[in-house]
């Protein structure tokens, strides 16, 4: 078992009336986060009902309120319970089913979770609004991801053990950059066991998710632009470039990128800039919920070194870790880049101050700052700046600007406000 942190916030949500609704990439762990939270009520000898929409005998309950209704009292009664609801985007109208429900002030907590689709995170978002509170639940994590690797003997102290442990430490981010943080692959033992789990997973979500979404079951030119956008990770997304190379329209395109960020696939980040007249166009740069399904996509699964020139796949880790820090806050994350060829890899934009971090996979033995970086602290003379690398550990003035070298280990602890 993967002990996944969003676990005790979704235990300490359950005595609020608000449904929680638990999204995420297909096979993230949505389902057994659900099954460990009934395990917990049903210990403390508290009431639960689970059902799946995925599963046949269970969908007859979720045809109407009435019948789901008639079920929870069965099975719970008209007493306070819990009601779990597992792959609720597959129920037509999930927002306005669920909205009724809340609203009838019934004794029953719902706990809702339900694969990435526009379903879910548009409609329900909608219908639900001021009725729920939504909590994302990404692949594995890196830190939760060594501490299941070291049986948890260094869960209260992880950060000694990355400094104690330095070797170790760099070997499990290699496998981690290798397969990524689906629980399955996590969990297997062979690399030939991950490769078919993976598979698995990525055909899963074609064939279901994809094809659900599209109403078509061809989803070849789907494929091939995901094959495209994760050999080109971090670099510009040329839409007109991708449509000529796939031989589909640009609107096309653009229809399947959206469909790739709703499902939890993709991420996109814009550019940052204030003088558009100067800095370049708005394409935006891509990066990957989840590494080992870039690497899948890509052909690289399994197959990756920290030897290797993998800067961009080490710039996609460090995003990852932005994203889950900046969550629950104002701020966004872009990207840098000016005609002159200055680029500064993420800038985090809280609206008061800008910071801009760099990703660099490299044994950094003393402070460097890149001419980039240089350009970039001169112009907005950010308060702070980070250069995320493998090693060094240490800061520098630069102008008014303090730049703090970090290892990569020390980024899910660090604040960066």
């Amino acid at each position: 078992m993967i002990k996944r942190n969003l676990f005790l916030e979704l235990k300490d949500h359950l005595d609020k009336k608000e449904i929680s609704l638990i999204i995420g990439p297909r096979q993230a762990g949505k389902t057994t986060l659900m099954f460990l939270l009934a395990d917990v009520l049903n210990k403390q000898g508290k009431p639960t009902l689970v059902l799946n929409y995925d599963i046949e005998r269970d969908r007859e309950f979720l045809g109407s309120q009435e019948k789901l209704l008639k079920k929870i009292e069965l099975e719970i009664g008209k007493k306070k319970g819990y009601v779990f609801l597992d792959e609720i985007q597959r129920k037509e109208n999930a927002g306005l089913f669920l909205k009724g429900l809340y609203d009838m002030n019934l004794p029953y907590k719902f706990i809702v979770s339900g694969s990435g689709s526009v379903e879910l995170k548009e409609k329900i978002h909608e219908s639900l609004a001021g009725r729920k509170r939504i909590f994302e639940l990404g692949t594995v994590s890196f830190d939760e991801f060594v501490n299941f690797r070291t049986d948890y003997k260094y869960e209260n102290k992880l950060n000694d053990f990355f400094e104690v442990e330095k070797s170790q430490t760099r070997l499990l981010l290699e496998e981690f950059l290798n397969y990524g943080g689906y629980p399955k692959v996590i969990l297997a033992e062979t690399k030939e066991e991950k490769i078919k789990i993976i598979d698995e997973i990525y055909r899963s979500y074609v064939e279901k998710d994809i094809s659900y979404l599209l109403g078509v079951q061809k989803t070849d030119d789907f494929t091939r632009l995901l094959r495209l956008i994760a050999g080109q990770t971090g670099n510009l997304a040329n839409i007109s470039e991708l449509s000529a190379t796939l031989g589909i329209s640009i609107p096309t395109v653009k229809n399947y990128l959206w469909y790739l960020e709703k499902t939890f696939i993709l991420e996109k980040i814009t550019p940052y800039f204030k003088n558009a007249r100067k800095e370049i166009t708005k394409a935006p740069v891509y990066y990957f919920y989840d590494i080992g399904m870039r690497n899948y996509a890509a052909g690289d699964f399994g197959r990756i070194s920290l030897d290797d020139n993998i800067g961009f796949i080490f710039e996609n880790y460090v995003f990852n870790i932005l994203k889950e820090k900046t969550k629950h806050t104002s701020s966004s994350i872009h990207f840098w880049r000016t005609k002159d060829g200055a680029e500064v890899d993420f800038i985090i934009n809280s609206g008061r101050a800008v910071i801009p971090v760099e990703a660099k996979k490299q044994n950094l033995k003393q402070p460097e700052i890149t001419r980039s970086l240089r350009s970039f602290i001169t112009k907005y003379n950010p308060e702070k700046a980070f250069v995320v690398n493998l090693t060094l550990s240490d800061e520098i003035m630069v102008g008014n600007t303090v730049a703090r070298f970090i290892p990569y280990y020390k980024m899910a602890g660090k604040s960066l406000q």
